[in-house]
């Protein structure tokens, strides 16, 4: 560990961040992948006396919002009156009466909630009611209880960020090889450490840049940075806060480094796109003040968690990835006995592409969902990607466009030589292993978020299923606001010339053929 990462991990104790979530009224789930517990997110208990929130930023168009989405919801509270307590009480015990006595048993201990015990400040999402894992279908059938495969979601409007401590040590990433950010990254590095008196993390190669060094004013502030290098230092157990700098890139950059839990990030968009940046820089002070004190709302970006594993056939390319400890497989585990080395487990933000490289042969890649083969790719390659990155090389391929916190994993062909060959959706956990059919001509390349690019023989394969630590990035509005506005602006989502109306219509124009 480098000097600036131990001086930065001295100076105070670690932050614990957690994510303040109100459950809907019908609690949500789907099949999926098993959720460990995580020491840094934790649901908040509610108290005896709850405290008022801050109030919710407006985001614009947030009353045509409300007008057009809950208007006939409101319409309907107000001309039906409440129930009163005798009526609660007797659609309670009905309910009770046609629970079983498992459910029956479990409600008594944990009674739930009305709508007026809910915190203040916490809007419930109108459009969240997806099925219960513990709903009856007919007088005797029901799912069965199975913690293992049920993973319950979360309203995602009422996803907000809160500390358990105030955040010590704060993580900024910048785009390298761009001097139009030497003055934002100067400017919010002296805000961190002289008004917010921060820790600051920078990786080593910016405090080293040149440009940087020549300013003599900003040397002090210099002096106070805590430098990094990427696949030397730990970050995991000391980082409450990522701050990028720069456009999307960074954002996965940052995800990179932190292969567990990952500490909230929040992206400015100095970038060329930034459809993952939502926060403009003008306002950083604010913005930056908002998210310390706690008043911020959170998407859970979920990730793949994939694992490579290849033959070792002679003992020099043994030899070989046992040298890499900062390489391609960097803390690879090699069984001797098997013949085969088990790559470190990646965690990818965005996509995990498989491409036939620079051969000029049709890639042929067999495709297996937990452990059936389901169809085999022949073409340039598959592309394995998030919610999150639906957006990125997928949606250039064809693919469907999705918001961040569905829970799914997509599956796109690239340029497959079939008419039939759509992209498909498959539901988050399910565990997909990539393979070179045995009858293909060439080798193929896979990458993992654009890096560690790196050849597949016919005897390895790549496993491929959600991963149970996600990136919460943090919003500008909100969730919903963000992604609609980041399509509009970025990628210019359903730009058209507007459709002219008639002037008037006359008589003869309807009866003319």
């Amino acid at each position: 560990m480098s000097e600036g990462v131990a001086r930065g991990t001295a100076a105070s104790e670690s932050c614990c961040c957690c994510f303040m979530m109100d459950a809907a009224d019908n609690g949500s789930a789907l099949n999926g992948a098993e959720m460990p517990p995580n020491p840094s997110v934790s649901v908040p208990q509610p108290q005896p006396d709850p405290q008022p929130q801050p109030e919710d930023k407006a985001c614009p168009g947030e009353e045509t919002w409300k007008n057009t989405r809950c208007g006939r919801s409101s319409k309907k509270g107000a001309e039906t009156s409440p129930p009163t307590s005798e009526k609660q009480e007797s659609v309670s015990l009905k309910n009770q009466d046609q629970m079983s006595p498992k459910r029956r048993e479990q409600a008594e201990k944990s009674p739930r909630k009305c709508k007026t015990h809910r915190k203040v400040g916490h809007r419930h999402a109108h459009f969240l009611h997806g099925p219960s894992p513990d709903t009856h279908f007919g007088p005797k059938a029901s799912i069965l209880q199975n913690s293992t495969s049920i993973m319950h979601i979360q309203d995602p409007t009422s996803q907000r960020l809160t500390w358990d401590k105030p955040p010590t040590n704060v993580l900024v990433i910048k785009k390298v090889k761009d001097e139009a950010l030497l003055e934002p990254f100067k400017e919010l590095c002296t805000f961190l450490i002289e008004e917010k008196h921060l820790v600051v993390f920078v990786e080593k190669k910016v405090v080293d840049d040149a440009a940087l060094a020549k300013d003599a004013k900003f040397e002090p502030i210099r002096q106070q940075l805590s430098p990094f290098r990427e696949g030397y230092d730990e970050l995991s157990g000391c980082i409450d806060l990522i701050i990028c700098l720069g456009g999307d890139g960074t954002l996965l950059y940052a995800s990179s480094l932190f292969q567990t839990s990952v500490p909230p990030v929040m992206a400015f968009h100095l970038g060329s796109l930034g459809f993952l940046t939502p926060f403009k820089f003008e306002s950083y002070r604010k913005e930056v003040t908002n998210v310390i004190e706690g008043d911020a709302r959170i998407i859970l970006r979920s990730r793949l968690k994939v694992k490579v594993v290849k033959e070792l056939k002679t003992a020099e390319v043994e030899r070989q990835y046992q040298a890499q400890d900062n390489g391609l497989v960097p803390q690879s585990h090699i069984d001797n006995e098997a013949g085969k080395v088990f790559m470190q487990v990646l965690h990818v933000l965005n996509e995990v592409v498989v491409d036939r490289g620079p051969s000029s042969y049709l890639s042929n890649v067999d495709l297996y969902l937990d452990g059936r083969l389901i169809t085999s790719v022949q073409g340039d390659g598959v592309i394995v990607s998030t919610p999150t990155g639906s957006t990125a090389y997928a949606a250039a391929a064809g693919a469907s466009m999705m918001h961040p916190n569905v829970p799914a994993i997509m599956i796109t062909p690239i340029c497959p030589h079939s008419l039939s060959f759509r992209p498909i959706v498959v539901p988050a956990g399910m565990e997909l292993k990539i393979m070179l059919s045995p009858d293909t001509r060439n080798a193929a390349w896979v990458s993992f978020d654009g890096r560690r690019r790196q050849e597949i023989q016919h005897t390895d394969s790549i496993t491929v299923t959600t991963s149970c630590y996600p990136v919460p990035s943090i919003c500008c509005y909100d969730l919903v606001y963000d992604w609609f506005e980041s399509l509009a602006e970025c990628l210019h989502w359903n730009v058209r010339k507007k459709q002219s109306r008639f002037e008037e219509i006359t008589d003869s124009s309807d009866t003319e053929c």
